[in-house]
Order: C-alpha cells, then structure tokens, then sequence
C-alpha cells in the first residue's frame, strides 16, 4: 500500500527529518517561510503550504518518494534520470525537469544541473543529483524574509535565479570577450586562443540551456490545461520573454566569438606567411654561395684561382657578387618588398 503524504504526516516519526531531505520550508498564508525538519508534514495552517527539497543521490530519498501520495506520472519523472528539460500540467498538478547550473563549494560552474520538481497548490517538491544555483538562492533568500505566496511563485522564483546565474556568467564572458578583442585588434595574442576558445564553449553551454528552458516555457504557456487551479498558474510567458532577451544576447556574444577567432586565425596566416617569406628569402640568397661553394669543392683540375695567392678573398668576393645579384633579381621581381 501507498504511503500518502498527508498519512506520513501522522506517523510517530514525524519528529526525524526525512531521508534524503536536504532543506523544508513551511509557508504561512501571509507567505512568511519558516525553515524545518521534522514537522515539515504536519498539517499546514489554512491557506499553507510546504516546500520540500531532496537529495536524490541518496538512496533513501527515491525510496520515501516512490511510496508518497503523487500522480504516477509525475513520481515516475521526479525519480528518473531524463537528461532533457519539459514541463507538464494537469488540473492540480504541475510536474517536470529544468536545466539549472551545478553549485562548487565556493562559486558557481558553468555545468548544467537538473531539478525536478513535482508541484501542487500545497506542496512543491523538488530534488536534484548535484548541488545547484538556483535553489540554494532561492533558499537564501528565504532565510532573509523574502516571502512567497504560492508554489507558483515559488517556482517563478527558482527560474528567476536561474535567469540571474546565466545573466552573471553571460556578463563576465562578455567582459572576458572585450578583454580578448583588445587584444586581437593590438596584435598582442600571446595565450589569447585559448581564452577565446573558453568563451566560446561557454557561449553554447549557456545558448543550449538557455534554449531549452525557454522553449518549455514557451510550450507550457501554449499548452497548459485551461482548467489549471489559480493557484497553479504560472507566469510562463514572461519568464520565458527573459530568457529571450538573454539567448539573444548569448547568441550575439557567439557570433561575436566566431568573427574574433576568424580574425585570430587570419592575424596567425600571415604571421606564417611573413616567416615563410622570410625564409624563402634567405633560401634564394643562400643559393647562388651554396653553388659556387660546391664548384670550388670538386676535386678536379682547371678551378680557377687555385695557384693564385689571392684565390681565397677571389672566391669570397664571388659569393658575395652571387648573393647579391640574387638580392637585385629578386627585388626586381618583387619577392623583397
């Protein structure tokens, strides 16, 4: 038999946390959150709710969400491992996977993470295999009294940090590309190739999940059921405006990235073709010496200057003259500019 949520909530065990719960808020109708462990299921005050957030890397968690009370459908979502983001509604419940940025200790990546989430008018569950952005933000902000009224918001909030972490990595990439250009316009690209490749990687990171987040939401807010509850009813349209705006601005950085490194690989064409001239050069003005040398190397009789005192400073006189006709034939022919 099925554990349901609101029967758990009346278990004795009521006073340990959850297995695998990472953090639990508790909703009073004003929209105040209170953060907590072990009471987490019990009764909500009229007009609460309740904000669970698991860490599906335990293997405890899976175990208490598949007994608990939610649409198959949606529990079978929450507990896979689908690599794609997509959103689903019925009437009383929204379910899906969104694309989130991973948490390091100390900073945020610019690997992509996945939150799943589960949705009523009471209660929001979400979990995730990695620490992520967004949902730690979310969490900060709730510990300094920001307040939320439904889960609606509450989810419109995580897509909004969200938005904010891709907004901060998309400013220090542009930064980093104006940084890199300066340099590709001085002539000065000493180690830029392989910053200019970062941005770039960084620029499809960002546009593939910055794409497939508002393209959920675009398709939501087409197609979401018409009977959804109120409090259900999400402002997918305008998150999805913002996240536009950001693509936008990603792709433009992209195509920004791509004329830099076609400009960066022409600067490094005709840095090799000055070297390569250059030792063509030298190559032609060798080659007459190279030959007159060789005709004085045979071992055979009737070289001039050979019984002539003078003969060495004849012969070093007669491979200058040779590299210096060299020098005139090539100037006149214009390969010495």
């Amino acid at each position: 038999m099925q554990q349901s949520v609101s029967t758990a909530a009346s278990s004795p065990q009521d006073d340990a946390p959850l297995p695998g719960l990472v953090w639990a808020f508790r909703f009073a109708a004003d929209g105040t959150a209170r953060q907590v462990l072990g009471d987490v299921l019990a009764a909500p005050e009229p007009g609460g709710w309740c904000w669970l957030h698991f860490n599906l890397a335990d293997t405890r968690a899976p175990q208490w969400l598949a007994s608990a009370d939610l649409p198959p459908r949606a529990r079978d979502l929450l507990l896979s491992k689908d690599s794609y983001q997509q959103m689903h509604g019925s009437e009383d419940c929204i379910y899906g996977v969104v694309a989130d940025l991973k948490r390091d200790i100390a900073e945020i990546t610019d690997d992509t993470g996945y939150l799943r989430f589960v949705m009523t008018e009471k209660l929001l569950i979400s979990g995730r295999h990695q620490a992520l952005c967004a949902v730690d933000a979310t969490r900060r902000a709730l510990e300094h009294g920001l307040r939320i009224e439904g889960t609606a918001a509450l989810f419109e909030t995580i897509v909004d940090e969200i938005a904010l972490a891709l907004e901060k990595m998309v400013d220090s990439a542009e930064h980093e590309l104006d940084h890199i250009e300066e340099k590709v316009l001085s002539d000065d690209t000493v180690d830029v190739r392989q910053g200019l490749g970062q941005v770039r990687r960084t620029c499809v990171r960002l546009h593939r999940h910055l794409s497939g987040l508002r393209i959920v939401l675009h398709r939501f807010e087409r197609d979401s059921p018409a009977d959804l509850k109120p409090g259900l009813r999400l402002r997918a349209g305008k998150l999805a405006q913002r996240l536009d705006g950001l693509d936008h601005s990603v792709v433009e950085m992209r195509e920004r990235s791509r004329l830099l490194q076609e400009e960066l690989h022409l600067q490094i064409e005709e840095q090799t073709s000055d070297s390569l001239r250059v030792l063509s050069v030298l190559t032609a003005l060798l080659l007459p010496p190279t030959l007159v040398t060789g005709l004085f190397g045979m071992n055979v009789k009737g070289l001039p200057f050979t019984e002539t005192e003078s003969g060495f400073l004849w012969a070093v006189l007669l491979l200058l003259l040779s590299s210096a006709a060299a020098f005139v034939v090539m100037k006149r022919i214009g390969l010495i500019r």
